[in-house]
């Protein structure tokens, strides 16, 4: 199994906006805004932030019970396998493709689809997976029963589920994999 980060080159890889200060997080939205209007990310409304927030701390609080290993405040995100829509969010796009093997395992969490849809309370379709968090052998079993939503719904026709997102707890991995890109993007 692999797992995908998408990005854009000008940014580079496994940039966080929970990371950021509030105010400063909603002043780099509005910078991606106006320079990248077409950009997915420049669609986001005002409340995004604060939304995003309030959805990493639901995935946080539901990890801790499940006993998985945080070792960040909000994670990086992932999802598992190539997703042809997540690749066209960004004008300049590229990719981090990380065998799941490099990973410790109970430094990740798993939706089933986007987590905000997941976790939104505007979202009742009754599906088993809303709502809910899974570790890797719960996602395991999720995957087996449903498949990839990237194969059956990449363009969202049968809801808001289009990929499965990973929640990365850890810069172990990721801190490797952004040094690398970096030093490629530099060597040009």
């Amino acid at each position: 199994m692999y797992l995908y980060h998408y990005f854009d080159k000008e940014t580079g890889p496994f940039r966080n906006l929970s990371d950021l200060a509030p105010d400063e997080a909603l002043r780099l939205l509005e910078t991606i805004k106006l320079r990248k209007p077409s950009s997915k990310c420049a669609q986001r409304n005002d409340e995004y932030i604060e939304n995003r927030r309030r959805c990493e701390s639901i995935l946080r609080e539901k990890f801790a019970e499940k006993s998985g290993r945080i070792e960040r405040l909000a994670p990086h995100y992932m999802v598992v396998g190539h997703s042809l829509w997540l690749s066209s969010w960004y004008s300049d796009s590229d990719f981090v493709k990380i065998p799941i093997s490099e990973f410790d395992t109970r430094t990740l969490s798993f939706t089933y689809g986007d987590s905000m849809p997941t976790f939104s309370p505007k979202v009742n379709d009754g599906k088993e997976y809303r709502r809910q968090l899974y570790t890797y052998p719960e996602i395991l079993e999720i995957i087996e029963k449903y498949g990839l939503p990237q194969v059956w719904n990449d363009d969202g026709r049968f809801g808001p589920e289009r990929y499965i997102e990973v929640h990365v707890w850890s810069d172990e991995t990721v801190s490797r994999y952004r040094q690398e890109k970096q030093k490629k993007s530099k060597l040009g």
